[in-house]
């Protein structure tokens, strides 16, 4: 017997109706994806994420009454998963966003596949994060604060190199910023790797901000 599709309820809150309209044809095209609700801002997501209680909000940045930033610091962590999709970003509000709980950002110009493959991504437990937004993220969390908590018992070394992956640096280039050798950076990865549960480098960053183990200045 073929394995039934998972059941994704989503949703969107957009204040452009037309895409709006667009957008929930596409996602229900997609086996076991229903669009349970709609909303036009940030005020509506949240009245969303408590009455309709989707396992996954697609919440637009730029809204009218309240925006999508606004709207996840008022969830505070709680209710369905939430993947920005917008049009444009600032850095500052997208290290917010990920610090507010968002699992993913997508820009709207973006192929329809990269959503619905996020989308399955974020509920697997997993981040998405489209290639466009990724140097802004890396330039957001380049400072390291002075103080910071030690989370899941990593090193001062382990911080270190978490900090560096945070600012989008490869192996060498961490190895060369410590003084250490490339083979001691991989070794200290497994360990950070193994302490986390992250799978890659840019699940690594972006969990380092969530749980504070880097913030901006």
């Amino acid at each position: 017997m073929p394995e039934q599709p998972r059941r994704v309820r989503i949703a969107i809150a957009d204040d452009h109706q037309i895409f709006r309209d667009g957008l929930k044809r596409l996602l229900e095209s997609e086996p076991g994806f229903e669009v349970v609700s709609e909303g036009a801002d940030g005020m509506d997501a949240i009245r969303m994420a408590r009455d309709s209680q989707p396992d996954i909000l697609l919440l637009d940045v730029a809204m009218p009454r309240m925006g999508g930033v606004e709207a996840l610091a008022a969830l505070a962590n709680a209710g369905p998963r939430v993947i920005l999709l917008t049009a444009a970003i600032q850095p500052s509000d997208l290290l917010k966003a990920i610090q507010f709980g968002a699992r993913g950002v997508v820009m709207k110009e973006s192929a329809t596949r990269l959503l619905i493959d996020g989308i399955h991504r974020v509920m697997d437990g997993k981040y998405i994060i489209g290639t466009d937004v990724a140097d802004d993220l890396a330039h957001a969390v380049k400072h390291v604060a002075a103080e910071r908590p030690r989370p899941y018992k990593l090193t001062a070394r382990e911080l270190d190199i978490v900090s560096a992956i945070a600012e989008g640096q490869s192996n060498r280039q961490i190895a060369e910023r410590l003084s250490i050798s490339l083979q001691t950076v991989k070794h200290h990865l497994t360990s950070i790797f193994d302490k986390t549960g992250a799978s890659n480098r840019l699940e690594l960053a972006l969990l380092a901000i969530r749980k504070g183990v880097v913030d901006s200045d």
